[in-house]
């Protein structure tokens, strides 16, 4: 592999057997081009100009810079759905590490979107986008906290601890809304979804007492005034008996969703019950939903450590005990005692969590049709709290290796279990574009292909070498994928040979076009009644109350 300029006039090089000699800004050559959508599996070489991929042909190109791929397998950049290190350069570098040169959070989601998409042009390494935040407009209501600018993942644990503040609860995460404040809680989602929001994201499963079925279906409606599509961590992740089993709480959404004809996102479906969320997601894409559901490829979570689903009356429903729960500063598994220290003074405190099951489901998701790998990236610290730079080394990092090495894992394992390569492309790539692009994103649309006339987001890998480097053990935490040396964000090249490129911001926004006008509308007893009835009951049900009966 090498990277060079073209070749000078009086190379021996015969101009004729150059095609458009020095006109490609990027050209790659000898490269096994792989791609879902169409399923192009052959050696071809690629011209990429203003950004865009303009040629895949079998013909020789000449260009201003030469890749030469031989041996390596040349696709679209990652998409990862599942980011919170999205408000971090140093999350940039470990993305493009990672070949992953869209990553968005849909899960946690932003607060401020406007302002977050302004803080970004012409200063990110890789494109953005973001859903408006259910938790963190629940936290500006119901904890009563104040939030200037834009807030992302970067702000969710120390936005989790101020949250304690004011009465010593947690509201936005155990207490129900009034009508009144729901109809806020809506009211200023609606404000972010007008600024271009991709959707809703939810945290539902860290908001469970709080978040009545109504308030979901609620939630969930306002992005579908807009035809967005709305993304959560259910409630209920991880139980395995009844009454509270895992998959009521993906059933709950997913039932809002088709009353809604929403696209819909399960955030990893890694748990508890998953092939039955995914059989029901497969049936409903038969009949045309735009639905799907995220994994990543480990078989320990991390969360933070007040999580209500962690807590003492909870943690047995996941089959698990405080043993299960690790340290990352220490690389150490927990226990009860540790667990209450802990809590007591820092609830915010990020921990890795490991469930057994996974083990025998792993080698399954890495098959499943439809399934994306999405990092679940947590924000990038090190071992002391303190927010890493563009400037910090890969190896000041402290916490869960999903951050820096979730898809080269993907493609290291399915490598192990035999998985077919261009599965495990669709997984990283196409089949989020797909789905993203079929909900109207019109810049998911031309991404996730490799293909002419797409955007030349590019990673170039090494089928038989790439890997994640890092552990759990403390000082291994962030070691950088390897195998990966070439990845081009909008056909600048990023990574070159497997070095990042410095002071070069080619990343583009990913969201709608900013609506004039709002599309929410307030709950409100009567009018609610009124559409539930549809005039089959007399005007003088208000007057008596909604328990009256008549004949139509």
């Amino acid at each position: 592999m090498f990277l060079s300029w073209a070749c000078s006039e009086d190379s021996n090089t015969s101009e004729e057997n150059i095609t458009n000699a020095n006109g490609y800004d990027v050209v790659i050559l000898n490269g096994r081009v792989m791609d879902p959508e169409t399923n192009l599996d052959a050696i071809r070489n690629v011209g990429i100009k203003g950004g865009i991929i303009e040629t895949i042909t079998e013909a020789t190109l000449g260009g201003t810079e030469i890749i030469d791929a031989e041996g390596h397998v040349v696709t679209a950049g990652f998409i990862d759905t599942h980011w919170h290190a999205n408000g971090s350069t140093w999350g940039n570098k470990a993305a493009l590490r990672d070949g992953v040169t869209t990553p968005m959070d849909l899960e946690v989601g932003s607060l401020n979107i406007n302002e977050w998409y302004e803080e970004r042009e012409g200063k990110w390494q890789v494109n953005y986008g973001a859903a408006v935040s259910h938790e963190f407009h629940r936290m500006m209501v119901l904890d009563k906290m104040e939030m200037v600018g834009p807030k992302d993942g970067n702000d969710f644990a120390a936005l989790r601890n101020a949250s304690y503040e004011e009465n010593d609860v947690p509201d936005w995460a155990v207490t129900m809304a009034s009508i009144d404040q729901l109809n806020t809680i809506c009211a200023n989602i609606d404000k972010d979804l007008q600024a271009g929001a991709l959707g809703v994201a939810s945290t539902t499963g860290y908001m469970g007492k709080g978040v009545t079925t109504l308030e979901l279906f609620n939630i969930q409606k306002t992005s579908a005034n807009y035809g967005r599509l709305y993304a959560s961590h259910v409630r209920l992740l991880g139980n395995s008996k009844p009454p509270t089993e895992a998959t009521l709480g993906a059933f709950e959404q997913i039932a809002n969703g088709v009353a809604l004809n929403q696209p819909l996102i399960l955030s990893h479906n890694n748990n508890f019950g998953w092939w039955e969320v995914e059989e029901h997601l497969q049936l409903l894409r038969d009949q045309g939903y735009n639905v799907w559901s995220e994994y990543y490829p480990y078989t320990c979570g991390s969360s933070t450590i007040g999580s209500e689903f962690i807590k003492p009356d909870n943690i047995g429903a996941l089959g698990l005990d405080y043993t299960n729960l690790v340290d990352p500063r220490t690389g150490d598994p927990m226990n009860r005692d540790i667990y209450d220290s802990i809590v007591a003074v820092n609830p915010a405190y990020i921990m890795v969590l490991c469930l057994p099951q996974r083990e025998e489901w792993l080698p399954m998701w890495l098959k499943v049709p439809h399934m994306t790998v999405a990092a679940d990236a947590m924000p990038p610290v090190d071992i002391e709290g303190n927010f890493l730079t563009w400037e910090d080394p890969f190896d000041a990092y402290n916490g869960h290796p999903r951050t820096v090495a979730t898809h080269a894992t993907s493609f290291r394992l399915a490598r192990e279990y035999k998985v077919p390569l261009m599965t495990t492309i669709a997984q990283n790539s196409y089949w989020a574009a797909k789905h993203l692009g079929d909900a109207g994103i019109e810049s998911m649309q031309k991404r996730g292909r490799m293909q002419e006339g797409m955007v030349a987001d590019i990673t170039i890998f090494n089928p038989n070498t790439i890997t994640d480097n890092a552990t759990y053990k403390v000082g291994e935490n962030g070691r950088p994928s390897t195998g990966i040396p070439y990845v081009l964000v909008n056909g600048t090249i990023m990574v070159n040979d497997s070095k990042i490129v410095e002071g070069k911001y080619p990343g583009q926004a990913i969201r709608y076009p900013k609506e004039e006008k709002g599309k929410f509308v307030p709950l409100e007893r009567e009018a609610y009644l009124e559409k539930i009835f549809r005039g089959y009951l007399p005007e003088d049900i208000f007057d008596h109350g909604a328990s009256n009966t008549t004949e139509k």
